[in-house]
């Protein structure tokens, strides 16, 4: 690069960033093409001062050039606990344009998902799910995009940015794609750990080109940038010289040249000498010498802004440092003649930004790090009373009471409990964790701790179950946490509990509270929980007795509370577990419902018992032949989820169990795409998981019905469905899926293996049901042709317990397997009676299945077609081409 440069150039700081100016330009360019082009995403790295705030401002400067909506936000290092702050400063100003009904259409049905994050509505009552409100800031910023276009955001100092809009940059940052937004990410290396750094890393990731690394400058570029500063007069031994006491560092280099320029310095070698002293006034020591030139009373409104971190304002200042407003306004003044506040820059302001701001991100490090201990705690308890007493209230003020210190305070932990409640309120529990882990330093009084750490588990819960526990144990260990409060500290226990995969234990929690309890709704509500995790268990742990226990306890309830209700739900799906009979099935899960309706209390969002319960009683319908009451409950989970924005687990366990139904009803298509949605979410959520498995299991046996085996092979492989399997029941039973895909691809003798396994889990937690687990009819196929009597007697046996169930599922289905090991007219007439009852049966993947098969052995033409014909509106491919071969051959066909 040459020395010349126009002094007129956009900053100082651009200084050998040709190239990195040209890529905005470009990627600028490419925005404004076509409003329907792809996103794009520029990740810029630098170490401070490397100009990366410049060339954001540069960005800024070329896109308002070419017609862009430019929105710029910058993170705080003191700003980090705030939640939601960086993304609520990006749009705010631009839903602050619209009207109150504007805001409520743009957001759409996540108005009251998003809106309380962005601070512009009112929290509602139900505690949100962070990754649903997550997921609201990405659709509130595809919408206003629209509106916007062509907009570019821009987030510097990204490292220091809150960990809930890092989320959420994480999220927008996958899904640019189909939005036409240009985003820029201006960061530090390193500086963070974490959460942060993990969405920071997948932020990086989503970019298109590499990240974009500044470099210090080199002695070429310094000694220009000074003469352009200077004046062409500059000789060569100064310039060397301030490249050296700079290191190259670009907003070292442009604040030393300034300071060199107020000094009257002559830019020649006998003045070089004189460079470090002047370079070490800009930030450190000589920085903090600056300041006490200036006075202590400037000093002090140094401070205070540094406290307050943003919106600074002078009368905000003055009462934080306790001075009056025009000595306020003479200290601002010296502040900012010194180059360490200044203006901001009304066209990267944001609403509330205040009237101040520090120069550079370094200045404001340094100044909040030379206030004295004692002193910088004192300001914040200072600053959290002012911002209360403004009426932001107790969630504002929290990052202020976390750094004062812990003084018995108990006014201090009730607002830090409220504190909580607001972050969980819009959907921020690390913020909520933090503030609750804090008031117990405090500490709490005795007759308080215990509360506070229920609260705080409650507020862990879905994030750290592992912390949560900890939590729990230790205020169920506590006095002051009675009645109604500790019944659902155990029970949430139990939760975290059984999330942690620890459900041995969490039965074991819940027998011994209920052990303490007369008998009454506590006692029962809590046995009835404890049925519950002895219901889900896969494992060997079910206490002896235990159904025995349960349907005497359950034959004395008549649905009169949801605690009865609970312990019908129990009852029917473990009679549906063990193959009893359907009818008696249905009739007990019925008796739970209050007008064919769930319960007020016991619905899919409702926290006091949770969903497992929910999911029994549907998939107790959905192995009885009762699939449009299973359906009915398994959409309105889906819609539950949806409208309340809980986007986490709980959709994707919904997603899972519609592609279930679907599965069961045989939609094989629309099971394949409600499947993949509910893989993609538990992706998010993370793997090995019930739920995971949930997703993957029911994909796996969905293409397997479809007739891909080799894609479910692969789905298998990418995504882990192979042993050891969840502590927790999946449906369908995953060892029967795994079994029958060894099975398909060719891998005989494993797949026998694996239904074997399939048996003897399925003898230990006595599960006869057939539908469900269907190891007796796939190991019968198996072993038809090395073992045709033990085969003939499995398929016996699976005849008999589906005649005792009673379904036209589970007897149509002995009858396909029953059929299938025999030849002539017996094969026939079996086949035959298959086709009868899976002809009343709700599953028409099996129907069609049996009605392809009876064709054939009764060398039916009119047979197949019918069974095609079913089979293609199923989206059986693998029956399809079956059923094609036969015809086309034609041999012995009539």
């Amino acid at each position: 690069m040459t020395e010349e440069r126009s002094p007129g150039a956009a900053s100082a700081s651009l200084w050998e960033r040709e190239e990195e100016v040209e890529g905005v330009a470009e990627a600028i360019a490419a925005l404004r093409a076509d409003e329907s082009s792809s996103g794009s995403l520029l990740m810029v790295r630098g170490e401070a001062g490397f100009g990366k705030t410049a060339l954001l401002t540069e960005t800024r400067r070329i896109a308002k050039a070419h017609g862009c909506a430019v929105w710029h936000v910058r993170g705080g290092e003191t700003l980090r606990s705030v939640p939601f702050n960086v993304v609520r400063q990006l749009l705010q100003p631009a839903l602050l344009t619209l009207m109150p009904e504007e805001i409520r259409e743009y957001l759409g049905d996540w108005y009251d998902i998003a809106g309380p994050a962005l601070g512009v509505t009112e929290p509602g009552e139900r505690q949100p799910d962070p990754q649903g409100v997550c997921d609201g800031l990405v659709a509130a910023v595809r919408r206003l995009a629209k509106r916007h276009w062509p907009l570019v955001l821009l987030v510097d100092d990204a490292h220091w940015a809150d960990q809930e809009t890092l989320r959420w940059l994480a999220a927008f940052a996958e899904r640019l794609d189909d939005l036409s937004v240009l985003l820029v990410v201006a960061r530090r290396p390193g500086e963070v750990s974490g959460e942060s750094a993990r969405y920071l890393d997948a932020i990086a990731a989503a970019a298109g080109p590499p990240a974009t690394v500044l470099e210090s400058l080199t002695p070429r570029a310094t000694a220009g940038l000074t003469r352009a500063t200077l004046g062409p007069h500059a000789d060569g031994a100064f310039c060397r010289e301030v490249w050296a006491v700079t290191d190259g560092n670009p907003y070292e280099t442009v604040e030393l040249l300034a300071k060199v320029k107020d000094s009257g310095l002559a830019p020649v070698e006998e003045s070089a000498a004189e460079l470090r002293e002047l370079n070490r006034s800009a930030r450190g020591g000589g920085l903090l010498a600056r300041l006490d030139d200036l006075g202590f009373e400037a000093t002090r409104f140094a401070w205070a802004a540094a406290i307050l971190g943003t919106g600074i304002s002078v009368d905000l200042v003055a009462k934080l440092a306790t001075m009056k407003r025009d000595e306020a306004v003479r200290c601002a003044e010296l502040l900012r003649t010194d180059r360490i506040l200044t203006a901001p820059d009304p066209a990267a302001s944001q609403a509330g930004a205040g009237e101040l701001e520090f120069v550079h991100p370094l200045i404001a490090s340094d100044v909040y790090d030379s206030i004295p201990d004692g002193v910088r705690t004192a300001m914040h308890g200072i600053a959290a009373q002012v911002v209360t007493d403004s009426g932001h209230g107790a969630a504002a003020a929290s990052r202020h009471l976390l750094k004062v210190h812990p003084e018995d305070d108990q006014e201090l932990v009730e607002q830090l409990r409220e504190a909580a409640r607001e972050h969980l309120s819009i959907g921020a529990p690390d913020a909520a964790r933090r503030c609750l882990e804090r008031a117990l330093v405090e500490p709490p009084l005795a007759e308080t701790h215990a509360h506070v750490l229920y609260e705080l588990g409650c507020a862990t819960l879905l994030t750290a179950p592992a912390t949560t526990i900890g939590h729990l144990q230790t205020a169920l260990g506590m006095p002051g946490l009675d009645g109604h409060a500790r019944v659902d500290a155990v029970f949430r226990l139990s939760q975290a509990l059984t999330h942690n995969d620890q459900l041995e234990e969490a039965v074991r929690t819940v027998e011994e509270e209920a052990a303490r309890y007369e008998p009454g709704a506590a006692r029962m509500r809590l046995q009835a929980v404890q049925f519950m995790w002895e219901g889900i268990h896969a494992g060997e742990g079910t206490s002896p007795g235990r159904s025995e226990r349960l349907a005497a306890l359950a034959g004395t309830c008549t649905g009169r509370d949801n605690s009865e209700r609970a312990l019908l739900i129990l009852r029917g799906f473990d009679a549906m577990t063990h193959g009893e009979n359907a009818e008696e099935v249905v009739e007990v899960c019925d008796r739970a419902l209050v007008n064919g309706r769930l319960a007020p209390g016991l619905g899919w969002t409702d926290t006091e018992w949770g969903l497992e319960i929910l999911m029994m009683l549907a998939s107790a319908y959905a192995y009885t032949d009762r699939l449009d009451r299973a359906e009915s409950l398994y959409n309105e989970a889906l819609s539950a989820y949806v409208t309340a924005g809980w986007s986490g687990g709980h959709l994707s366990l919904a997603h899972a169990y519609v592609g279930l139904g679907h599965r069961r009803r045989g939609r094989l298509r629309e099971a394949e795409l409600s499947l993949r949605e509910s893989l993609r979410l538990a992706e998010r959520v993370g793997r090995g998981l019930p739920l995971y498995w949930s997703a993957t299991c029911n994909l796996v046996d969905t293409l397997l019905a479809r007739g891909h085996v080799e894609e479910a092979w692969a789905i298998s492989e990418q995504y882990g469905f192979t042993p050891p399997y969840p502590s927790t029941i999946v449906l369908p039973d995953p060892r029967c899926v795994r079994g029958r895909l060894l099975l398909a691809v060719g891998n005989t003798k494993d797949g026998i293996n694996e239904l074997e396994q399939a048996a003897k889990a399925a003898t230990v937690r006595g599960h006869h049901n057939p539908v469900m687990v269907p190891w007796a009819v796939d190991l019968a196929r198996a072993l038809a042709v090395e073992d045709p009597t033990r085969a003939a007697q499995l398929a016996t046996d699976a005849r008999r317990q589906a005649e005792h169930f009673g379904t036209d599922t589970a007897i149509g289905e002995a009858l396909r397997c029953a059929a299938a090991l025999e030849t002539g007219q017996r094969a026939v007439r079996l086949a035959a009676q298959a086709v009868a009852y899976l002809e009343s049966s709700p599953c028409q993947y099996e129907h069609a299945a049996a009605r392809v098969e009876y064709g054939i052995a009764a060398r039916s033409v009119a047979e197949i077609n019918r069974g095609l014909t079913l089979a293609r509106a199923c989206g059986a491919d693998g029956l399809v081409n079956q059923a094609r071969e036969v015809l086309e051959t034609g041999r012995g066909l009539r």
